[in-house]
């Protein structure tokens, strides 16, 4: 069992989870994942991590079904059946780029460890954070520490540039020299920013969210084709190149399972929770 140390909702429906680990800090890298499971019969859910520790590790969540209703009721002192990590490769680092940063929901908080990793290696770092209202917005000033810019953007205008990420994105490109784009999000946000990036030829990495099971490689679940090869989301991935990514067939299989895990969030979703 392992102790949480912590547990707080940022946002509505999303949470912060600290749990108790003097292990992971020791090899943990930006962009890698960690597993938990609340309980014995429960799910393994594939979560990023978001900082950690020699005493922790933490993990941003969204509340959408009853394995995460599961984490999110967890108080400090209680325990959880399981926690592995890290998992997943590392983010690639480049140095010396501009780099613009797009995160949604969950992603906002994936974004935290990439962006300090990517500043930290010499990069300009815009970031872009996308929610429904500017309410479900949240860890600007930490995003702010590690970013030469920061915008906010929301779908009903109550705070900063109104619209979607993938409308901000196009106009940005249009006036600004980027390298790389970043995006953490939503399957639906990532496959857009994705698009958007196509005809401008910038070299655009993704996390996925592919459903998950074992997270080790052996059970295939978290199959996609990237460039027309099968890869594993837990093992080749979670990030890849938004650009060689078969996006029909990634979407195609995630209407096969009816899980709800948060990892695997839909559109709708996505629009109803963040």
């Amino acid at each position: 069992m392992f102790k949480v140390l912590k547990r707080e909702r940022i946002v509505p429906n999303i949470h912060l989870l600290v749990i108790e680990s003097d292990v992971i800090h020791t090899n943990a890298r930006a962009g890698e994942f960690a597993v938990v499971r609340a309980d014995e019969p429960g799910e393994r859910i594939p979560l990023n991590l978001v900082d950690w520790d020699e005493k922790s590790v933490s993990v941003i969540f969204m509340e959408v079904g009853t394995s995460t209703r599961k984490l999110a009721a967890l108080q400090t002192g209680d325990a959880i059946a399981t926690l592995v990590g890290p998992l997943g490769k590392p983010t690639e680092m480049p140095k010396g780029m501009n780099i613009l940063c797009i995160g949604g929901c969950y992603g906002i908080g994936a974004l935290l460890p990439v962006i300090r990793a990517f500043k930290h290696h010499g990069n300009r770092v815009t970031t872009a954070i996308e929610a429904r209202s500017g309410f479900m917005l949240y860890w600007q000033d930490r995003l702010k520490q590690h970013s030469n810019e920061l915008y906010e953007i929301t779908r009903d205008g109550s705070r900063g540039i109104t619209g979607h990420a993938h409308g901000f994105l196009d106009d940005y490109l249009k006036s600004n020299k980027v390298d790389l784009v970043y995006a953490q999000g939503c399957t639906y946000l990532t496959y857009l920013v994705s698009q958007t990036t196509r005809p401008f030829g910038i070299k655009t990495i993704v996390g996925l969210n592919p459903i998950m099971v074992d997270a080790t490689g052996m059970c295939g679940v978290c199959r996609v084709i990237v460039g027309g090869e099968t890869k594993f989301g837990c093992v080749d991935g979670p990030e890849f190149d938004g650009h060689q990514v078969d996006w029909e067939n990634l979407l195609s299989r995630r209407k096969t399972y009816l899980k709800e895990e948060v990892y695997s969030l839909s559109f709708y979703e996505c629009e109803k929770y963040g």
